[in-house]
């Protein structure tokens, strides 16, 4: 089972570890309120696709700058911020959905500011974490972490799904902007973590050290690459509003249901991964995880019976808990602190960046083709992807823990 330990080490982190449940369960109602509210306007699968373009580009441009700040400011007080930027975003969203019509412009527009806020946010806590837990305790706290993440993901989805389902959409967004409000507030309690030495000056020079950083090092342009893979071609979310209410015949609730699924597996992965500091073939496991994820999606997109989809959906979610705790792992311990926050960010922009590509690509390949199609040919892609990444750099599938 899981591992405690860092809880019970580390008060620091146990404020970390509230606030961060908080907003990760507060993040799924948007998850699931925007796409569909986007395709109850429209019935169009390829403008569904196109939010994940509305939030890529300020994702991917926010990411250029704020791994540089996180590793010049106190990390705590940017998490802070963070979560209160994000509120407001809830806040616009909110209003649009208050409108007698509400319009499609504000909907692509807070859904790019929240991932550009995002772009803060996660940097600056990943970057924060081995300060609080120590170096021999990150793989632990990792797999914390994607517990807490992914209880969201179960819970979540299914909350959105009841709350638009009775209490509309206003309301849904509404309390998510409370919800990180509040975040906000817990996220005050966590200590200083201001980086080692005081941090770098923040400027061009800063920004471009970490760039230079990562084009020396194949071992973790190789652990970005594969799950960028596994996200842009294996992560058809955009096809979820479409599949639950046509191929499977359902409604939001099933919507819902459809984006709690990988969550639900995930968890159970994570509350069972007390095993994961004994792994010491740690890029192989990134490997497997992600050929494993790529067959459950393409079976998926197979099948036409609600249960069997959440089950296959499930199995997806376990592995890709699985490759994130080490994918991070190994980030984290080939990565001095003072450049974690630039390394970091570049890390966001490709775990929340691939998932809106991966938008874009299922909605476009289903608008030509149909939605089976496009389900079931991204997930053998992901496959032959990561099988490809193993053979191109045998460094990263021959990665081991004290290789670090």
């Amino acid at each position: 089972m899981i591992d405690l330990t860092p809880l019970r080490a580390s008060p620091g982190y146990r404020w970390l570890f509230s606030g961060l449940g908080l907003a990760f369960l507060a993040r799924q109602l948007t998850v699931v309120a925007v796409p569909f509210q986007v395709y109850q306007i429209t019935g169009s699968t390829l403008l569904v696709g196109m939010i994940g373009m509305a939030q890529f580009v300020p994702l991917l441009l926010a990411s250029a700058v704020t791994g540089a700040i996180a590793d010049a400011v106190d990390r705590r007080r940017l998490l802070a911020v963070s979560q209160i930027l994000t509120a407001a975003t809830a806040a616009g969203l909110a209003w649009n959905a208050s409108l007698d019509q509400p319009k499609l412009w504000p909907i692509y527009l807070f859904s790019g500011l929240n991932a550009a806020v995002s772009a803060v946010d996660n940097p600056t806590r990943s970057a924060a974490l081995p300060a609080l837990v120590g170096r021999s305790l990150l793989t632990r706290a990792l797999a914390l972490n994607q517990t807490l993440i992914n209880v969201a993901k179960a819970v979540g989805p299914a909350l959105a799904g009841l709350s638009i389902a009775t209490l509309g959409l206003e309301a849904t967004y509404w309390i998510e902007a409370g919800a990180f409000l509040l975040c906000g507030g817990l996220m005050s309690r966590v200590p200083s973590l201001k980086p080692e030495g005081g941090g770098t000056r923040f400027g061009l020079a800063s920004i471009l050290e970490g760039f230079r950083f990562l084009r020396s090092r194949r071992l973790l342009q190789a652990n970005f690459l594969i799950d960028l893979n596994a996200m842009v071609f294996g992560m058809p979310q955009a096809l979820f509003p479409a599949i639950g209410i046509q191929q499977l015949g359902g409604s939001a609730a099933t919507v819902g249901l459809l984006y709690a699924a990988p969550g639900a597996g995930a968890l159970l992965a994570a509350l069972t991964s007390g095993w994961v500091g004994r792994v010491v073939r740690q890029g192989r496991a990134v490997i497997v995880a992600v050929v494993v994820w790529g067959l459950a999606i393409a079976t998926f997109g197979l099948v036409s019976q609600v249960e069997l989809a959440l089950a296959l959906l499930a199995v997806a979610g376990g592995a890709d808990v699985i490759s994130a705790v080490f994918r991070n792992s190994i980030l984290q311990l080939a990565v001095p602190d003072a450049l974690r926050g630039r390394l970091s960010a570049i890390h966001t922009a490709v775990v929340a960046g691939g998932p809106r590509l991966g938008d874009l690509e299922a909605g476009v390949v289903a608008s030509l083709t149909s939605v089976r199609f496009s389900v079931v040919s991204g997930g053998l892609a992901c496959v032959l992807g990561a099988v490809a990444i193993a053979r191109l750099v045998p460094e990263f599938a021959d990665y081991r823990l004290e290789d670090r």
